[in-house]
């Protein structure tokens, strides 16, 4: 009987695990949690729980939400184990990307009811999508992009891995934004064109409020209107 238990219990239930429970986690599992999830439940008695994970776990509740360690994720017996990583820093995401996957969890991209996605756009698996952001026409998007409250991809943009767009920020068309990057609040890029886009290299930085009008050299912090390489004194 117990072992019957257990077989029908790996059978009747998918898990969410969201890394990070600090404000943008906290910000990302009500969209997850009001996601239509029918299309991964093979039927009606499939049960759906949700957590949040961590390595270092302190409080075994968060916002009424369970918080437990990576090794408790992994534990769980489940038909399937979804993932997403709501931790601004790209390394990390890349290196939970890679253990998650190799450990046989799959990535889960969540997309607010408030965002707009338009057509023929494609978008790489664990985006985040937030409330009140458009992507609008033919756009490539990489890996486990964060797109926050009120940004937009604008068309014909081509974006990377690990990128992450703070609230606000306004990327415009053909714009080629690398790997890694991270462009601050409130930042504005310039639209590029088809012969020649406007590029933001890779693991650059885009300070908050930017307003980028030319093209942004690898691992180079910019910052300011226009935006201008950040020096050291």
């Amino acid at each position: 009987m117990v072992m019957r238990e257990a077989m029908f219990g790996n059978k009747s239930k998918i898990i969410f695990g969201i890394y990070g429970a600090g404000g943008f986690g906290r910000e990302v599992m009500p969209i997850l949690r009001g996601q239509d999830l029918v299309s991964l439940k093979p039927n009606k008695k499939t049960r759906v729980e949700f957590f949040f994970v961590e390595t270092m776990v302190e409080n075994k509740v968060i916002n009424a939400n369970s918080l437990i360690s990576e090794e408790e994720y992994f534990d769980i017996k489940c038909k399937n184990r979804y993932f997403n990583i709501a931790i601004s820093d790209s390394r990390v995401r890349e290196k939970i990307a890679d253990s998650c996957i190799e450990r046989g969890a799959l990535p889960y991209s969540i997309n607010s009811p408030n965002s707009i996605i338009y057509n023929n756009n494609e978008i790489g698996d664990g985006a985040i999508i937030c409330a009140y952001s458009v992507i609008t026409s033919n756009v490539k998007i990489g890996r486990f992009f964060h797109c926050n409250l009120y940004s937009y991809v604008a068309h014909d943009c081509v974006i990377g891995n690990y990128v992450t767009f703070a609230p606000g920020v306004k990327c415009n068309g053909n714009v080629h934004v690398k790997d890694h990057v991270y462009i601050g609040a409130g930042a504005i890029i310039k639209q590029g064109t088809k012969d020649k886009p406007l590029v933001i290299g890779q693991g650059s930085t885009i300070g908050m409020g930017a307003v980028v009008t030319k093209d942004v050299e690898p691992y180079t912090t910019v910052f300011g209107n226009p935006a201008k390489p950040y020096l050291k004194s």
